[in-house]
């Protein structure tokens, strides 16, 4: 037991929760549920500075590293893979460092948390750079592996954001951009998947969502940017489409026929843009659809007063 490690403490007020009734446990837990939120809000401003950060890095095309261990590291890994299909963040961006590999992410791998030559091998295997982000979570802000992470990474300048749940730990010091969440003991001693875990989720979920909405991901509280692998996504794309354009059927199906499935291209020729200067549009302005919308409107009234003036110049007198 580790005295100065409040999520490792023994909790004098669950001391006794197995042998409560089983509504009194349930009580007890989402209290401590309720809690991680508070604990999350109290964290906020250093959430949204760290996702400024980040997002300047990422406008210059970093990559996003997620790194972590155990219940840490399987809730980092789940919150970057969501980022695929849920933003369509390319996968070559994305880089998912979990102690003991792919297996780890059902199982626990004996030392791959303490493993810290791994931690250093990965980083350097990978080419982590000064235009990269890590982020590392742990609990405890001590583990080994997710620590050797983030130091590498910084030492090869890249942005590094640090979550933790213990005060003045060396993931929170060594980190520029640290995260404390206080969520203090857990109903059941050490069992960081509870509390510790839950506050980590929102802020993970918070943090790239963030980033994602200011990276131009969302337009109008939408997901433009899904990726349609089933048919239930497929509908909600054309619904997107409906809902931006106005219009239905078979045109907006044809229109994201012809942008190859984007409901971003597909809202603009739908506006009357061709494909080249609806992509062209898009790039200039960093894939964000409102900025892409205002940029083609004022090129359209450009060329159009152009077209006036000359019109007038024209027919003036001499």
């Amino acid at each position: 037991m580790l005295p100065d490690m409040n999520t490792e403490q023994l909790s004098p007020r669950y001391a006794n929760i197995d042998i409560w009734q089983p509504g009194d446990i349930l009580d007890a837990m989402i209290d401590g549920q309720l809690a991680s939120v508070a604990a999350v809000r109290e964290a906020r401003g250093a959430i949204e500075q760290a996702a400024l950060a980040i997002e300047a890095r990422l406008r210059n095309g970093g990559r996003l590293i997620y790194a972590g261990a155990g219940t840490s590291g399987r809730l980092a890994v789940q919150d970057g893979a969501e980022l695929l299909p849920t933003f369509s963040w390319p996968k070559e961006r994305l880089l998912l460092l979990l102690a003991g590999g792919d297996v780890a992410m059902t199982q626990a791998v004996e030392g791959a948390e303490d493993d810290v030559d791994r931690a250093e091998a990965l980083i350097a295997e990978h080419g982590v750079a000064a235009a990269d982000v890590l982020i590392g979570v742990a609990a405890s802000g001590t583990t080994p592996f997710t620590l050797a992470c983030l130091r590498a990474a910084r030492a090869r300048g890249a942005l590094t954001v640090g979550i933790a749940n213990n005060p003045d730990t060396p993931l929170l010091t060594d980190a520029e951009h640290p995260i404390y969440l206080a969520t203090g003991p857990e109903p059941i001693a050490g069992s960081t998947r509870m509390n510790a875990g839950t506050a980590q989720r929102i802020t993970l979920n918070l943090l790239s969502t963030l980033i994602m909405i200011r990276l131009g991901r969302v337009y109008r509280g939408m997901m433009v940017e899904v990726q349609a692998c089933n048919a239930k996504l497929a509908k909600r794309r054309e619904r997107m489409v409906a809902h931006l354009t106005g219009q239905h059927g078979a045109v907006v199906s044809e229109a994201l026929d012809r942008a190859d499935g984007s409901v971003k291209l597909a809202v603009l020729l739908l506006q009357g843009y061709d494909l080249a200067e609806a992509e062209l549009a898009l790039t200039k302005v960093g894939g964000r659809l409102g900025d892409a919308i205002d940029h083609l409107a004022k090129q359209t009234a450009d060329h159009s007063d152009d077209g006036e003036h000359r019109s007038t110049r024209a027919h003036a007198p001499r």
